[in-house]
């Protein structure tokens, strides 16, 4: 499976050192300067894979996000210089599926390109099975059973919905918001207390150090992602 990236970025110098390093990973890409242009391009080249700045000179690159996301659920890695935690959580919200900070080096960009294409080909790929590891961690999806290291653990109820829609999104960041509305329903609210009680028994069964977590990573300010590597 060769997949086409769109990089949408209006600062030729960075448009430029993405290209040189999908280039040299042997990617294909196509480059889109703005908004409007990023949507003609995704409607004329059919990308698998978008990564997109949000300060485009036409309009807010959460625009873009939001109006793919009517109609596809393509990876979408957001670069930008916005650091804010609340720019992040709003991107996340909308449906990006990543978020890099400018300046990034070229191993972070490509390590999250790497988490894009993985999850971009589970999507492909028809579901012959429904167990799901990574790094000694299963879970079997039609079985409601989690093994760690070869060993059945237990998990509540909860605790098996929470793991499960962190390996349902592997890689991906998923913000305190959209794990409170899979858990616990829309009608909730935003309190987190629940959500980092569930997180830290949950990190106590998988985690050899719950402290230091190897699976489920904290993302300050903004969620949790299960790592994929």
């Amino acid at each position: 499976m060769s997949e086409k990236i769109l990089v949408v970025e209006d600062d030729r110098q960075i448009s430029n050192f993405i290209c040189f390093t999908l280039k040299a990973e042997g990617l294909d890409y196509v480059v889109a300067g703005g908004a409007e242009e990023a949507l003609e391009r995704i409607s004329s080249d059919s990308p698998d894979i978008i990564i997109l700045d949000l300060g485009l000179p036409d309009y807010d690159g959460k625009e873009v996000i939001r109006k793919v996301r009517e109609w596809s659920e393509m990876p979408i890695i957001v670069v930008s210089a916005r650091d804010r935690e609340e720019e992040k959580v709003a991107a996340l919200d909308l449906g990006a599926d990543d978020y890099l900070t400018k300046p990034f080096s070229a191993t972070e960009l490509m390590a999250r390109v790497r988490v894009a294409r993985r999850h971009l080909r589970a999507v492909c790929k028809p579901q012959t099975y429904a167990v799901l590891s990574v790094r000694g961690l299963k879970i079997d999806l039609e079985k409601g059973i989690v093994h760690l290291d070869g060993n059945e653990i237990h998990t509540t109820h909860m605790e098996y919905q929470l793991l499960s829609y962190m390996f349902r999104n592997i890689g991906k960041v998923l913000t305190t918001k959209a794990i409170i509305r899979e858990i616990w329903g829309p009608g909730y609210g935003t309190d987190t207390q629940a959500l980092r009680a569930l997180m830290a028994c949950l990190r106590r069964k998988i985690e050899k150090n719950p402290g230091k977590p190897e699976y489920i990573i904290t993302e300050i300010g903004v969620g949790y992602r299960l790592l994929s590597e």
